[in-house]
């Protein structure tokens, strides 16, 4: 059975399922990847993780618009902000919650962590059996670098431009988060690269998945 609930019939859904969202965003990733790379990232990971756990482990429609506020002086990006997309969580889980058993969110994007923290804080007061867990590399760079380019060249290579690729601004984050609370990511990188994309491979991109992946099943399970 395919483990991604858009594909089924009602009559196909197991009984308390496993419910894995993957939770993206839809901003810029610099001049060299698409505007959806977090949301492609969890959901593959998503996708991997419920093939490995089995049957009754279904993997949700990505929530692509999120908290992306820190972005929003560049083209393409669309952001919700931290109160929309908070109420959009909770109603979705407790629309979830009716049929499923868990829920777990698999996040890609650093910037809904906030909102994340107290959603599961709420829904845990409610009774509800959520969580979340993050889908983000150890010691990675922060945006659009080597990290995240060399996972696309793995997933998706045909939307990689590696000819646009630039180093970007390869400071640690915690350095960088005051002016980019002042001024968002533009204000420290105009390229939008937080890190360098030029060293990615695709070989590096599918060591960091197997990575991701194993991690989020180890949480899970």
């Amino acid at each position: 059975m395919t483990a991604e609930l858009s594909h089924l019939a009602w009559t196909a859904i197991p009984d308390r399922p496993l419910v894995l969202v993957p939770l993206g965003s839809f901003e810029q990733h610099g001049p060299h990847l698409p505007l959806d790379t977090d949301t492609r990232i969890a959901d593959a990971v998503a996708n991997a993780v419920a093939r490995r756990l089995g049957e009754k482990t279904l993997v949700a429609p990505p929530v692509v618009y999120a908290a992306s506020g820190e972005h929003q002086g560049f083209p393409g990006t669309m952001s919700i902000g931290n109160e929309a997309l908070r109420f959009m969580l909770v109603e979705l889980v407790r629309s979830l919650a009716l049929w499923a058993g868990r829920v777990v969110f698999v996040n890609g994007h650093g910037g809904n962590v906030r909102c994340l923290s107290g959603v599961a804080a709420q829904l845990a007061q409610e009774g509800r059996d959520v969580a979340w867990i993050p889908c983000f590399p150890a010691g990675g760079d922060a945006h659009a670098g080597h990290t995240e380019t060399s996972l696309m060249l793995h997933l998706a290579p045909r939307l990689v431009h590696l000819s646009r690729a630039e180093r970007g601004n390869t400071a640690p984050l915690a350095e960088l988060m005051p002016a980019m609370l002042a001024g968002g990511v533009g204000a420290v990188a105009p390229s939008g690269v937080l890190g360098d994309p030029t060293t990615a491979t695709a070989d590096e991109g599918a060591r960091l998945f197997d990575e991701l992946v194993a991690g989020v099943e180890r949480a899970l399970r």
